[in-house]
């Protein structure tokens, strides 16, 4: 399918440059894969777990789908908008927008200390430990597969590295779903919140041997960090996020600090009170105080507010906070 390119906002350039020249002797066309999107007039779901769709052949009645019977009420209660069609390995997968209110956030009786790494890919202060040896081997012999197939640049290598291209990603998605959900269970089942170290440009901030950047480079810290805060949204339950400094130089039992508390990457042991553990579970208690440092300090003032605006303590004019949106999810189905 071909489409006419619209040139009239001029974002490639007056007519002849070199630029708008090259796009204009390309026509756009669409991906066999690309999402096709439905709304209510072209796709009716009945909740029977089948749907009405409409296709260039005419429209298709009693089409079956998949899926899991909480996935069902969620669409029943929540859809909204519309819906996408894709097709992935032969398989086609519907997936549907479901805007979901945003429960309550509770008071937490405390903080769980999240303390990320890449040997331990999350260690919490309430003893939970997500070891990072099998998805590190994993990614090692990624890496390598890789570097062979680059290598040997046949047709056949350039095919298998095409097909594989998403298998680490999907592979770390599915490890890090697993350990967010954990976490997040483990809070709700004891009314506490969780605390998370803030690493923002971490990675620009560390200087490492060459035989190490690529295990930094592909610690993929931010997409866990977001799984555990849509996952706590979704459930109630607090979040705040805090600075790490010195948190795996500090004791947890009386605070003192000392580079040389560090004995190595899984040893800490203090030199003022003695206390010996484990340098991520004194790491996770550290930023668990942190937290409820962090949420103490940001609590909403229990004073009266001014009529059509709120003073700040030093009686200037605070901007007014507006609710936080509702988290909006996609629910994915499978076609049968």
């Amino acid at each position: 399918m071909v489409a006419e390119v619209p040139f009239k906002a001029g974002n490639l350039g007056k007519p002849g440059s070199k630029r708008r020249t090259k796009a204009e002797s390309k026509p756009i066309t669409f991906r066999p894969e690309a999402a096709q999107p439905y709304d209510d007039r072209c796709l009716s779901w009945q909740y029977q777990q089948t749907v009405s769709i409409w296709t260039i052949a005419g429209r298709l009645r009693n089409v079956r789908f998949a899926c899991s019977p909480d996935a069902l009420k969620t669409l029943r209660e929540h859809r909204k908008g519309e819906s996408d069609l894709i097709e992935r390995d032969g398989v086609f997968y519907l997936t549907a927008v479901c805007d979901i209110p945003e429960p309550e956030v509770y008071e937490p009786s405390g903080f769980i200390g999240v303390d990320l790494g890449i040997v331990n890919i999350a260690t919490t202060s309430t003893g939970y430990r997500a070891a990072g040896r099998g998805l590190n081997r994993h990614r090692k012999r990624q890496l390598d597969l890789r570097k062979k197939l680059q290598a040997k640049g046949t047709k056949s290598a350039k095919c298998l590295l095409k097909k594989r291209s998403r298998k680490e990603a999907r592979h770390t998605a599915n490890v890090n779903h697993i350990i967010s959900k954990t976490i997040v269970t483990a809070a709700e089942r004891t009314g506490r919140g969780i605390a998370l170290e803030d690493l923002t440009g971490i990675r620009s901030r560390v200087r490492l041997r060459k035989d190490q950047r690529n295990s930094l480079h592909s610690w993929s810290f931010h997409q866990l960090g977001q799984y555990i805060e849509y996952k706590a949204k979704r459930a109630g339950v607090p979040l705040v996020y805090v600075d790490p400094a010195y948190t795996s130089r500090q004791c947890s039992e009386c605070g003192h600090i000392d580079r040389k508390n560090r004995v190595d990457q899984a040893t800490f042991a203090c030199r003022a009170c003695g206390a010996l553990m484990h340098a991520d579970d004194n790491a996770s208690h550290n930023i668990g105080r942190k937290g409820e440092t962090v949420r103490t300090a940001g609590r909403e003032s229990r004073v009266p507010a001014t009529p059509e605006r709120c003073l700040d303590g030093g009686g200037h004019a605070a901007a007014s906070r507006a609710p936080p949106p509702s988290p909006v999810v996609q629910g994915r189905v499978k076609l049968t």
